[in-house]
């Protein structure tokens, strides 16, 4: 498993935690967003998921990957 942190902007409520880690959960990644920080800490299997995947839910879900 590889773990990553990313800088995510835009994010300001608990609907932006719901949506981040719910997106991330359906591509078989696991985030724990930190609003406080701007920062979502992500793990995931790089056999099963990219980080350009990862990135790309996040961005879906309307936020800027730093």
């Amino acid at each position: 498993m590889n773990h990553i942190t990313l800088q995510v902007k835009g994010m300001s409520c608990g609907h932006c935690v719901n949506a981040i880690e719910g997106a991330l959960r359906e591509i078989g990644a696991e985030g724990k967003v930190d609003l406080a920080s701007g920062t979502v800490d992500v793990t995931y299997e790089p056999a099963q998921v990219s980080i350009e995947a990862v990135k790309e839910a996040i961005e879906e879900q309307g936020y800027d990957v730093a």
